[in-house]
């Protein structure tokens, strides 16, 4: 991020903007496209395959059930793995163990065979929760919402379109048996270009390695100490509960009076609401132009007209497509924007922020689904979509809570009354920074705590702070805004975060990490804090 001409050091070169590397990403896309289909091909196969093994079809709806729960496991058990691991090694171990997976699912002789046969291969077909924030640091910042929501694209597609295509290979080709093949052929051939098309990892090599059990500890951590995980964790749980809540009874809306029609209707939903699908792609420019908040925000509104189209629209099949496109729409907007705040906190966590966001969307849309499936029995459409509507009102209670403050990098006991100035307009004088620093120097000398601070521009997202610390004293690790630079104009200081540390002396301009990180004077210091604040 540049600093202000007014404050830059002279002669200083501003960082240039890292393009997104487009070739690699969309090969992400692609991929992700292709395992995420891996998680729902199987479920138009589900008659063929009570028939083929000569179960019920209940029975046969365990292959489906088991495809969610490995999914859930493997975000929960293997994800977390990409902060640490070789990813060229990982992703490739993970595409042959999912094709061989389907090979024996393929071959499988009875329904208990081919239900463990699923259950390994939707544990281990989450390269796409892994790709996300791959793409994410590999976008850079400024376009980090573009990669996400093109990666988020590829999986729409790939889970609508794949029910369409099993469905069709499995009557072309003879038996269900086939579609599996292909599955398998298909992410074999990922092999060959997936694992090039990454980095060797996800942050730089000389990150604190954590063992397994660590990584899986530090889960509840992450989620407690950054606000950001917080935010979207939960607004994107309630969403995509509301989400949840009109598929699992639009299948028995469309077949009740006056409607009236058969299943072949209700998956064709699933390709009408492909242009809000396709148009959910655009949030990532929208998140990386505007901010998180923003899109959240924006998001909410489409997932509330959808809810009121569907309500008062409840016997119109025209109503109810314009309903699942805004739905999706909104549901998929708000799944960008909630990555793209997350993935804001650097490449160490990637991963592990992503498995948190992951599970808390899984399970509000498992409450979604179990609510909806009780409302519907008990009381019909009209309290399916109450229901939905609540979701949507928790989500953006979640959205409403989170105010713009002061940098977080600034000490809770100086931000005092009088301390925040106005933005400065136009044309106005620049504060002298010389005279501040000086000044808070001298106030940080006779406060208790050691410190003081001052807000000298405030425009918008943007602040600018000056913070002077006595020798020895230190601000405690604290979260990291999405975009911030430290610059001293006295004395010295030492950055510290997860696995390294900066010493910096008077002049010197660092790029904060988007991480936890602390901050302490090895003299007396006053530092210049420029934050970005979504």
């Amino acid at each position: 991020m540049d600093l202000p001409t007014a404050i830059a050091p002279r002669g200083a070169a501003r960082p240039r903007t890292r393009p997104v590397a487009h070739p690699n990403v969309l090969v992400m896309a692609v991929a992700g496209a292709v395992t995420v289909a891996n998680i729902y091909f199987p479920q138009p196969l589900l008659d063929a395959i009570a028939q083929g093994l000569r179960v019920s079809q209940h029975t046969a709806g365990l292959v489906a059930s088991a495809a969610q729960i490995g999914y859930a496991l493997g975000i929960l058990l293997l994800v977390p793995l990409a902060d640490t691991a070789r990813l060229r090694r990982l992703t490739a171990l993970l595409l042959a163990l999912t094709s061989g997976g389907l090979l024996i699912a393929a071959a499988a002789p009875n329904v208990l065979t081919l239900t463990l046969a699923t259950l390994a291969v939707s544990t281990t077909t989450v390269l796409p929760q892994i790709l996300t924030p791959v793409a994410a640091a590999l976008a850079g910042p400024e376009r980090r919402g573009r990669a996400v929501g093109l990666i988020g694209l590829g999986l729409t597609l790939g889970s609508t379109l794949s029910r369409t295509v099993s469905g069709a290979v499995s009557d072309v080709g003879g038996g269900w048996r086939t579609a599996y093949l292909l599955a398998a052929a298909a992410t074999a051939a990922l092999l060959f270009v997936v694992p090039r098309a990454l980095p060797e990892r996800a942050g730089p090599a000389a990150r604190e390695r954590l063992p397994y059990p660590r990584l899986l500890a530090s889960l509840p951590r992450l989620f407690a100490e950054h606000r950001e995980v917080r935010i979207s964790a939960l607004s994107g749980a309630a969403v995509f509960a509301a989400f949840s809540v009109f598929w699992a009874t639009l299948a028995f809306h469309l077949a009740a009076p006056p409607l009236g029609f058969g299943p072949g209707v209700a998956g064709l939903f699933g390709l009408l609401s492909l242009p809000g699908a396709l148009l959910s792609a655009y949030a990532g420019r929208l998140t990386d132009r505007h901010g998180a908040r923003v899109v959240n925000a924006g998001a909410l509104v489409c997932t509330a007209a959808a809810v009121a189209v569907v309500g008062f629209g409840a016997h119109s099949p025209v109503a109810l497509v314009i309903g699942a496109n805004l739905l999706v729409l909104g549901t998929s907007a708000a799944q960008v924007a909630n990555q793209a705040r997350i993935f804001g906190l650097g490449p160490r966590i990637a991963a592990r922020v992503n498995t948190v966001f992951m599970l808390f969307s899984f399970g509000g849309g498992a409450l979604g689904s179990l609510t909806a499936a009780w409302l519907y029995g008990a009381y019909g459409w009209t309290a399916t979509t109450l229901a939905s509507a609540g979701f949507t009102v928790l989500a953006a209670l979640v959205v409403a809570a989170t105010r713009r403050g002061a940098p977080s990098c600034v000490p809770r006991d100086t931000r005092k009354a009088g301390t925040h100035h106005p933005r400065s307009p136009q044309g106005e004088t620049m504060p002298d920074l010389a005279a501040l620093a000086d000044e808070h120097l001298a106030e940080a000398r006779t406060a208790p705590h050691g410190r003081s601070a001052h807000v000298v521009v405030h425009d918008g997202v943007l602040r600018q702070s000056v913070i002077a610390l006595v020798s020895g004293t230190a601000l405690d690790e604290h979260n990291a805004p999405p975009a911030a630079s430290l610059q001293v104009l006295r004395g010295r200081v030492k950055l510290t975060a997860a696995g390294w540390s900066e010493e910096l002396s008077a002049g010197a301009l660092q790029m904060i990490p988007k991480e936890r990180h602390g901050l302490a004077a090895l003299e007396d210091a006053v530092v210049l804090l420029t934050a970005v604040n979504d």
